[in-house]
């Protein structure tokens, strides 16, 4: 579609935007690009190209694009990228009357420009893409589930379950329980069986937020169910086999923690396979104005 101004789009909000620009008007499409995110930061957009390098593909993705197609391409090819940046957006749509902040789950709506910011979206979909172990790390507010539930949409997983698990609110007594489950007559009070926490994440995604708060016998149980991939249910006499991606949260130094006796080398490493830092708003001064505009707009439709 030709570059039009972004007050031109005002009057009608698109489900998808497809920008086909040639090799000498890049920087057009950019600014398009950018400034459109700025105004509807959920609209999904493609680039198409008859060139391109592997900067101008993160040029791209850093100024907002959801996806990059080079010319010549199949139909199919555009019909695949179409599908990719559409799905999910049905069942991400707020209903009538919801005030449920859900936009902001959706990883085409991460709003900021920094450098910061722009270097994590241009990671998300590799990431995504990639069924590693992801270790979040950064400070407490700075959005460290809503990424790794970004990592879940926009993964082959997107359609099971996204499983969170609080580390710092699960007492030793209760970790094998909550993770591995229990067979009925296990314990006292156990009426009934109860899939734990990690069998109900099967063929899905496990998120350990806050696993530098773990203590060292929580964090052995844990890295036993990550290097085997097995669960055996309380009072069981069977080992279960799961398939679940691990993405691990912490507002701690684990470096520093490992040092002082507080976390477990080997499980730090089995963690940080794929690492993605997460700064504060105070040191990403820039975002700010975008955030207010972006909900402004958000409480304005409301």
């Amino acid at each position: 579609m030709p570059i039009q101004p972004v007050p031109a789009a005002s009057h009608h909000t698109p489900e998808l935007v497809i920008a086909d620009r040639c090799h000498k008007e890049f920087h057009e499409a950019f600014a398009f690009t950018r400034n459109l995110r700025r105004l509807y930061p959920a609209i999904p957009i493609i680039l198409i190209a008859e060139r391109s390098s592997e900067e101008q593909i993160i040029a791209a993705l850093k100024a907002g694009a959801n996806d990059y197609i080079k010319q010549p391409f199949a139909e199919d090819e555009m019909v695949a990228a179409v599908r990719r940046c559409l799905s999910g957006r049905e069942e991400q749509e707020p209903s009538e009357g919801s005030t449920e902040v859900s936009d902001l789950m959706d990883g085409h709506r991460m709003v900021g420009e920094s450098q910061a910011m722009c270097d994590i979206k241009a990671h998300l979909g590799r990431v995504a893409g990639m069924d590693s172990t992801v270790l979040i790390t950064g400070e407490s507010g700075t959005g460290k589930e809503l990424i790794a539930e970004m990592i879940h949409r926009q993964s082959a997983r997107r359609q099971d379950p996204f499983v969170c698990i609080n580390c710092a609110a699960i007492p030793d007594a209760l970790l094998e329980s909550e993770l591995f489950g229990y067979e009925r007559g296990a314990f006292t009070g156990a009426l009934s069986k109860r899939d734990g926490l990690l069998k109900q994440a099967n063929g899905g995604t496990i998120f350990f937020d806050e696993i530098g708060d773990m203590s060292l016998y929580a964090q052995a149980k844990v890295l036993r169910a990550i290097e085997t991939k097995v669960v055996c249910p309380l009072g069981g006499n069977r080992s279960i086999a799961v398939d679940i991606r691990i993405i691990a949260a912490t507002n701690q130094d684990l470096k520093r923690l490992m040092k002082e006796g507080k976390f477990r080398q080997d499980l730090y490493f089995r963690l940080n396979v794929t690492t993605l830092h997460l700064l504060p708003l105070r040191q990403r001064k820039e975002d700010i104005p975008l955030l207010l505009t972006h909900y402004l707009q958000e409480l304005n439709r409301r």
